[in-house]
């Protein structure tokens, strides 16, 4: 009976340990402030055809931006590994299952519900032994911005990348 405690109690410090340490490598998530500072520093706003003022919406990982099927566009800059060139899409959230968004050599954007929490993210995939590169759990190696469109009755501006890997509006 003693050697059966023993080893759950084993067990169970093991498993503390572990939550522990993965709890230890969570991104920071921003305060209200911060992401509020953060927005007003890195939104685009963008002029519409028709002379109205749209933007081009910043958006964090902890937002949860694609838990809810909104039929708005987002651009994402990504890239497939990191001596590769930035690439940035446009791509419609207007599903909860999983797609492909667009691949480059042997990698692929996927939008898709990834564990353990089961929220809809952005995920670089690679052929089999490649590493899975998450948007919510990158830290800017993989993927630089995401930005949503937020006036869905105008189309969506185009969007290409300048010599220095920032954003701008065609």
């Amino acid at each position: 009976m003693k050697n059966i405690l023993s080893i759950l109690g084993t067990i169970a410090l093991i498993g503390t340990s572990t939550t522990s340490l993965a709890a230890c490598n969570i991104k920071p998530q921003y305060t209200e402030e911060q992401l509020k500072e953060l927005k007003e520093e890195k939104n685009i706003k963008v002029k519409t055809n028709d002379g109205k003022n749209g933007i081009l919406e910043w958006m964090a990982p902890q937002e949860k931006p694609f838990n809810t099927v909104d039929n708005k566009y987002y651009f994402v800059v990504w890239r497939s590994d990191t001596s590769n060139n930035w690439r940035i899409i446009k791509f419609l959230n207007d599903t909860n299952s999983k797609k492909e968004l667009d691949s480059y050599g042997r990698y692929k954007l996927i939008f898709k519900e990834y564990s353990p929490f089961y929220d809809f993210t952005l995920l670089i995939r690679g052929e089999r032994g490649d590493a899975d590169h998450t948007w919510k759990d990158d830290n800017g190696t993989y993927f630089k911005f995401l930005y949503r469109w937020n006036l869905v009755d105008k189309p969506a501006p185009d969007l290409y990348l300048d010599h220095n890997n920032n954003i701008n509006v065609k």
